[in-house]
């Protein structure tokens, strides 16, 4: 990927900011950095970034207030970065308009990997309603709302983003351990065989658009347009 993009960073943390944003600007970002949500939504309402980094829990404004906001301007991917890490938190993080959410402490490559993918998407696959459609398929990341044939598709948070995961890498075989690393994370200590459960339940939910993924006997899944 050119990563020649520009990401804003609101993170109240002067030692965690600073070295993230190092560490993005060093993989080729342009990085604004924000110690409040005031001051994020303040970047946010005068510039046009191509992903947003926010905390949660940060003077002024919280992450979630910055991230309505920031939806009722423009359409851009939006990652929650935060300590807050119960599944409520992370469920209501995904309604207020996330696109992904991560805890912390958490790993930078694993950041890295996620940005790319996110943008990636918004720049490559998006149009301009901000809805991606593979087929009968529609999907809007800003509410995790996925159709098929113009119906509402009721799948689980692991689920969504297995499918996301899929379609980001489409035409790219990828094994259980990279599911499991990207979808479950590094830390998952579970049974590879989940990711062969979620795929079935994954093509329950898309019915006859479910032919998308293809099973690579011995090695894992593939998503084919």
């Amino acid at each position: 990927m050119n990563n020649q993009y520009r990401i804003l960073f609101a993170e109240d943390d002067k030692a965690l900011r600073d070295i993230t944003a190092l560490f993005l600007r060093k993989n080729g970002f342009t990085v604004d950095t924000a110690e409040d949500g005031n001051e994020a939504a303040a970047y946010a309402e005068q510039n046009r970034y191509d992903l947003i980094i926010l905390d949660i829990m940060m003077p002024g404004k919280d992450g979630k207030d910055v991230c309505r906001a920031i939806r009722k301007k423009y359409d851009v991917p939006v990652i929650f970065l935060t300590a807050l890490g119960e599944e409520n938190d992370i469920i209501d993080g995904y309604e207020v308009g996330a696109d992904e959410y991560i805890t912390k402490p958490f790993s930078t490559k694993l950041l890295l990997v996620r940005i790319n993918a996110l943008i990636k998407r918004y720049h490559g696959l998006l149009i301009k309603d901000g809805k991606l459609r593979i087929g009968e398929i529609e999907i809007e990341p800003a509410r995790r709302c996925v159709k098929v044939s113009g119906k509402i598709v009721s799948m689980a948070p692991k689920e969504y983003d297995l499918l996301m995961y899929l379609i980001d890498n489409k035409n790219i075989i990828l094994s259980r351990d990279q599911i499991l690393d990207r979808v479950w994370g590094m830390d998952y200590e579970g049974c590879d065989r989940a990711v062969d459960t979620h795929i079935r339940k994954l093509r329950t939910a898309l019915g006859d658009a479910s032919r998308h993924i293809e099973t690579v006997i011995k090695v894992g899944y593939i998503w084919k347009d």
